[in-house]
């Protein structure tokens, strides 16, 4: 029988297989080697198949001409030998036995031996049954091409084998899922992985009873809190014990790998556990906190499986800093603020692939699958302002969820991991009674992350012994499945059992390290030797320096007009042969004679003239949302585009990176459209770097709203729960400009109904001059708090709002602005307004044409923390009016009325008369008919300045 001959009978060349065929032919042209002698001859052959224009096809030839060649030829049994007719029945088992193989590789984890519990028989699923393609037991024995698997390293294996093979790999205690995947070399690469074991890790005598110390300090610690601390809340870990041998392996594996540092985001379950067990907590000092201690030079403090912790730990492979952060009762709102925190992290390393910072979530099963932070999450994952080189996802998967209800209730999907399948995540669930499978698919994921810079997901499906918390008796509305937890021997000793059985271990070993675990947490000693004390990270961000400054209203935040001017020189130029819109080169000529001092500044060049001379000066600044390249208003322009370009990812030009040689970086980014998972990633990057100006910035300020846990958990109470400083900045247009409801109110209320003890910032600028102060005392200050700035929309381009150059180099930032007019003299002032924001633009404005000199006006543009010293002196000014009024836009349940009442009045004179101006009481921010805006308007600001004003008024 010729070659071609025997190719043909042994194989499947036919038009209905070309999927195989191609695969096969894929591989080849990666890698000739990597596919049989008889496949790499057959293609060689074809590299020289005439191509369509009569010429020889070269090697880079596309394969689909390739495929339809084979199809035809076995329509016409071209390449048969003229003396033998093919075996149509041993290539038709053939091509069973690939179907074989892949259903296995799709549908293996359905019947993996998953379940610790064994509740529910293993499903029938009839493709992974020989029978299912019409073989039967005589065929099992027969000798079948095995070319495009990893189980052996011949051609060839018995079907009997191959089965056996495939069992063990996909249907034991790993089940995973990976043929979702696109890339064909990611595929390939876990199938090695996993076939070349056969699923099964070869651990030395040693590892094991490693892997058994691990298990033995999870269970020892959970059981010591239980009897020493009845009823406390502490969200136990038992039943999922294998979870720490994972982090265990995640931590010295990733050093192994030369992975400097780890962030770690986690809920509740298993993290006092994480704390001591992994990163050494002193036992000590967690039972401290049972006890009450509580944290010096914190406000209020936390509850203790809330907390963050760091530690430098010694591993396989040398120094690696863990930090775990701080996360709420919002679960998987840690996860952006992780993401956030590891790329500061890598941008402070210049690791831009990922090798050196590893962000790690760990996920409990019900939140994984009903959290829609985790999908906005890991949309951010391959983008570029916010991915991270790919993220190690853990979920200890306790089959029940949040609470004891019905498992059928928690979810829509097959498996609580499925979201993550919309960026093509690999999968790997394991049975969380089978640690050496734990450990082994958990270094499979990290490999994975770390080779092709991708998210990836290890599902330790365990159970949860106790309840959702320690005080719950679960088994009131999950009596089956608690019955079969109570039988459950636990993990540790299922695998000591194991062990013993194995002669790894004698007899009474488990107990002993159970014993002598138990002296250790009873001496208050840690287990995990060595923690690092004296290790310096060069790449540690030093807080120090803004620790314990006092607040302060005012920074030096003047610069000289000659540098003014010429930096803004350098932000108007573009590149030669750089073609900008019209209307962008216009904005540039105007900046540019602004930067001269020939007009008056505009809010666009104020902001860019604050950037421009941070970066000059050193600081970093990076600022984020929806439209922050152009601006939602189109008045930022801080990214330019060559009208002329070809293509998409060339043709753009960004001034404010072009400052100096030397300058700090500036990151501009179109964010994806979430509020709430860039908001967090945003505020973890602040958090981890104090020397950029971050900045996220809402399309309207009204859209903040979908971020409000990342406001109320961390933004506004992050310090005085965890001691945590941060600067991130806020940007929200805020304004009533008969936009409707969706698009007026930034919800000022919410914002100052939230601050206390100097924790943010709120201010509402007006002109130019003040949002380039503002922006940088930020920096220059030696402190870090959030600035939340209500930004407008139609002073954007007020001429009112515009500043000469000079402000920007002689004055700050004013909390307070007095009365403007110089032909309104105080002793003549009858009526004191005031007012934030754009307000003051249309009082004025009323004031001129009423021809009112008995009214002076003020503007708050600090909100909190208010400016008493500076309102006063303003105030005191016109002691003889007897009616102090404030103005708003908002309706009177919103704004800034109730919160801003009891400050004027505090600093009224005797005999003054508060009183309030504004829109009604409304359920709604805004009207949305344009007329109704109108008329409401008219009608506050007419009562404002009514002769007599009539409305609330309280004496003092």
């Amino acid at each position: 029988m010729s070659s071609e001959i025997e190719l043909q009978s042994n194989s499947y060349l036919f038009g209905s297989n070309a999927p195989y065929v191609e695969e096969l032919y894929e591989s080849y042209l990666d890698n000739p080697g990597s596919v049989a002698d008889q496949w790499r001859d057959y293609f060689d052959q074809l590299q020289h198949l005439p191509a369509s224009d009569g010429r020889e096809a070269t090697r880079d030839q596309a394969h689909a001409p390739i495929v339809e060649s084979f199809a035809q030829r076995a329509r016409a049994n071209a390449f048969v030998a003229r003396a033998q007719e093919p075996d149509l029945a041993v290539a038709g088992k053939q091509v069973y036995v690939q179907s074989l193989i892949a259903a296995y590789r799709s549908l293996g984890a359905r019947f993996a031996e998953l379940d610790p519990l064994k509740r529910h028989d293993r499903p029938v699923i009839p493709e992974l049954d020989p029978s299912f393609y019409g073989l039967t037991e005589s065929d099992l024995d027969q000798v079948y091409a095995a070319s495009n698997s990893y189980f052996t390293k011949a051609d060839t294996m018995t079907m009997r084998n191959l089965l056996k093979a495939l069992r063990d790999t996909y249907c034991r205690s790993v089940g995973a899922e990976f043929m979702h995947i696109s890339d064909q070399a990611a595929k390939r690469w876990i199938q090695e992985r996993l076939e070349s074991t056969i699923g099964v890790p070869a651990y030395s005598t040693e590892r094991k009873r490693y892997i058994l110390r691990q298990l033995t300090e999870a269970e020892g610690l959970e059981r010591f809190l239980h009897t020493k601390y009845v009823g406390q809340k502490r969200f136990s870990l038992e039943g999922g014990e294998s979870f720490i041998a994972s982090m265990d392996e995640v931590v010295n594996h990733a050093g192994e790998n030369g992975v400097q540092e780890l962030v770690v985001g986690m809920a509740h379950r298993g993290r006092l556990n994480m704390l001591v067990n992994i990163m050494g907590k002193m036992p000590g000092d967690l039972f401290a906190e049972f006890e009450g201690k509580h944290t010096e030079g914190l406000t209020d403090g936390d509850v203790k499986y809330h907390n963050g912790f760091s530690s430098d730990l010694s591993t396989r492979g040398g120094p690696v800093h863990l930090s775990l952060a701080f996360n709420p009762s919002h679960l998987e709102i840690v996860n952006p603020v992780v993401e956030g925190s590891v790329r500061a992290r890598q941008d402070r390393r210049g690791d831009e692939e990922g090798n050196e910072v590893l962000p790690v979530l760990v996920h409990g099963d019900a939140a994984f699958a009903g959290q829609g932070v985790v999908m906005e999450t890991l949309n951010l994952a391959q983008t570029r302002g916010y991915g991270t080189g790919g993220t190690l996802h853990i979920v200890i998967n306790n089959q029940i969820g949040f609470t004891t209800s019905d498992p059928r209730d928690t979810r829509s999907t097959l498996y609580c991991t499925d979201v993550v399948k919309m960026i093509e995540a690999p999968v790997f669930h394991v049975n969380g009674d089978d640690p050496e499978a734990v450990v082994y698919v958990t270094q499979l994921a990290l490999d994975y992350r770390l080779q092709f810079h991708h998210d990836v997901v290890v599902d330790i499906v365990c159970f949860r012994k106790l309840g959702h918390n320690e005080q719950d008796t679960p088994s009131l509305t999950q009596p089956l499945m608690y019955k079969s937890i109570g039988k459950h021997p636990g993990t540790r000793k299922v695998y000591a059992d194991k062990l013993v059985a194995q002669g790894v271990l004698a007899e009474g070993e488990p107990d002993q390290l159970v014993k002598d675990y138990r002296q250790l947490l009873e001496d208050g000693q840690r287990s995990i030797e060595p923690v690092l004390t004296d290790f310096k990270n060069k790449y540690a961000t030093d807080w120090s320096a803004f620790l314990g400054a006092k607040w302060t209203d005012q920074a030096d935040t003047g610069i000289p007009v000659a540098e003014l001017t010429r930096i803004g020189e350098r932000i108007t130029a573009v590149p030669e042969n750089f073609t900008v819109h019209p209307l962008v080169s216009k904005m540039l000529n105007d900046r540019r004679l602004m930067a001269r001092g020939e007009h008056k500044l505009d809010w666009g060049m104020g902001e860019h003239l604050a950037f421009a001379t941070l970066v000059s000066s050193g600081y970093g600044v990076r600022i984020t949302g929806q439209d922050s390249g152009r601006g939602t208003f189109s008045h930022r322009h801080a990214v330019l585009h060559d009208q002329k370009r070809e293509r998409w990812d060339d043709g753009t030009y960004i001034p404010l990176q072009n400052v100096s040689d030397s300058q700090a970086p500036f990151t501009v980014i179109d964010s994806v459209l979430s509020e709430e998972a860039v908001l967090g990633f945003e505020y973890g990057y602040a958090s981890a770097d104090p020397h950029t100006l971050t900045i996220w910035e809402a399309q309207f300020g009204d859209f903040v709203n979908g971020a409000q846990v990342v406001i109320d958990q961390f933004i506004t109470s992050g310090e005085a729960k965890w001691g945590r400083q941060c600067g991130l900045t806020l940007m929200l247009p805020h304004g009533y400009e008969g936009q409707g409801p969706e698009h007026s109110s930034a919800r000022i209320e919410r914002f100052l109904q939230l601050c206390a003890d100097n924790n943010i910032q709120v201010v509402q600028p007006t002109n130019s001059a003040q949002i380039f102060h503002v922006l940088r005392r930020q920096m220059i200050r030696p402190f870090r708090k959030p600035l939340v700035i209500f930004t407008p929309k139609s002073l954007l381009r007020n001429k009112d709002a515009t500043s000469p150059l000079s402000d920007l180099a002689t004055s700050h930032f004013l909390p307070v602005i007095g009365e403007q007019d110089e032909n309104i003299v105080a002793a003549d002032v009858k009526r004191v307004l005031v007012c934030s924001g754009k307000v003051y633009y249309d009082l004025v404005h009323a004031r001129t044409e009423g021809s009112r000199s008995d009214v002076a006006i003020l503007r708050v543009e600090q909100l909190y923390p208010f400016a008493h010293k500076a309102f006063q002196a303003e105030l005191q000014k016109y002691s003889a009016a007897r009616e102090v009024v404030w103005v708003q836009d908002e309706p009177q349940n919103q704004g800034a009325w109730f919160y801003v009442q009891h400050h004027l009045y505090e600093n009224m004179a005797e005999g003054q008369r508060l009183g309030y101006a504004g829109r009604v009481a409304s359920g709604s921010p805004a009207v949305g008919y344009l007329a109704k805006h109108q008329e409401q308007q008219k009608a506050l600001i007419e009562a404002a300045l009514a002769a007599k004003f009539k409305g609330y008024m309280l004496t003092k």
